[in-house]
């Protein structure tokens, strides 16, 4: 069977721009939602081992509610992910202060980062690509950054996400998808007996605003070691690292044996009542691992008409080290003029 896309129009901006669901379809019958708010991913739909299918990704009723939304659900988050202390950083030798969005850090590119725009959309054969512009100085940083986002779906369930980036100015880059997953489907309540495995034998140690010191942790033993399959709810009430401060997981996990530009396992989240799984695959030196620890009372209406509690999704956030503008021993998050950034993710769906 050829795998379908179909587009609609779920709504316009008030500049009359339309805003557009994508719909990727395999020959398994799992669905895929993308849109060009934020080159979001909206909806994921696969079987359980009983072959019933449920969406298993958070996401709002309506367009608009992602406008409104401090969760980043499902969106594609820069130009730098995760946060940069104090909103400050010196690149080519220029400081340049951002906005503090997050306490006193700087987050997900801002408050104005690249999940709120609106990108252009295409269709090239089998999957979807999504275009930005963004110009010097858009959100305090140097440089014009050209960036896609591509998703393809494939028919062994493989959502692949493959992100681009050149500009024309040295400027630090850092793209990820921020879906939350439920595999016991959306509306089903927490994700705290879902269980974690991850290739990762060290956690970045953070201080109290959740900023790396720069200090690699050894997870052996630890709340943090996912070196086999562990509860997620397990450790939240732990003090190690200041799980129990930041209420749950926030932490960035380094990838064991990490190579650059080799796309490897980072591990696997499954729900043992419905069977699902997920593998997930980057080439990023790591992931964020967030448990959802403050969406109760900050996100819209959901896509089933309720509202969600804190722990409703995991987020496994592929991508560079945390502050790595600011840490000359992290990998280097610089973009060069002539240089090509692309990174990829891969959401393997499956059941057991």
């Amino acid at each position: 069977m050829k795998n379908e896309i179909e587009q609609h129009v779920w709504g316009m901006t008030p500049e009359g721009e339309a805003i557009i669901i994508y719909t990727l379809r395999n020959g398994n019958g799992c669905e895929v939602q993308v849109c060009n708010l934020g080159a979001a991913m909206v909806s994921v739909k696969c079987p359980d081992r009983e072959g019933h299918f449920a969406d298993v990704i958070l996401g709002y009723r309506d367009f608009a509610s992602y406008y409104n939304d401090p969760a980043c659900s499902g969106k594609s988050v820069g130009r730098v992910a995760n946060r940069i202390a104090g909103g400050r950083m010196r690149v080519d030798g220029v400081d340049y202060n951002l906005e503090t969005n997050n306490g006193p850090n700087h987050l997900h590119g801002g408050s104005h980062g690249f999940g709120t725009k609106l990108w252009e959309g295409r269709v090239e054969t089998n999957r979807v690509v999504f275009s930005l512009v963004s110009e010097d100085g858009d959100g305090g940083y140097p440089g014009e950054v050209c960036v896609e986002a591509a998703y393809d779906l494939d028919d062994e369930n493989n959502i692949c996400i493959t992100y681009v980036a050149r500009t024309d100015k040295l400027t630090p880059v850092n793209l990820t998808n921020h879906t939350y997953w439920n595999l016991a489907g959306e509306s089903s309540g927490d994700i705290l007996s879902h269980e974690l495995r991850l290739n990762c034998l060290h956690v970045l140690e953070m201080n109290d605003v959740q900023i790396p010191t720069g200090r690699l942790l050894d997870v052996k033993g630890t709340p943090m070691d996912f070196t086999s399959f562990r509860r997620l709810g397990d450790g939240i009430a732990s003090e190690f690292n200041h799980i129990r401060d930041f209420r749950g997981y926030d932490h960035y996990f380094v990838l064991d044996g990490w190579q650059r530009n080799i796309l490897a396992e980072v591990g696997e989240l499954r729900h043992a009542a419905s069977g699902r799984k997920v593998t997930v695959l980057s080439s990023q030196p790591g992931a964020m691992v967030y448990t959802g620890n403050w969406l109760a009372g900050g996100c819209p209406v959901t896509k089933s008409g309720g509202r969600y509690a804190d722990y409703a999704g995991v987020a496994i956030e592929c991508q560079n080290y945390p502050d790595a503008v600011n840490h000359d021993d992290f990998p280097s998050p610089l973009l060069a003029p002539g240089e090509t950034y692309c990174q990829k993710i891969v959401f393997r769906l499956g059941v057991e």
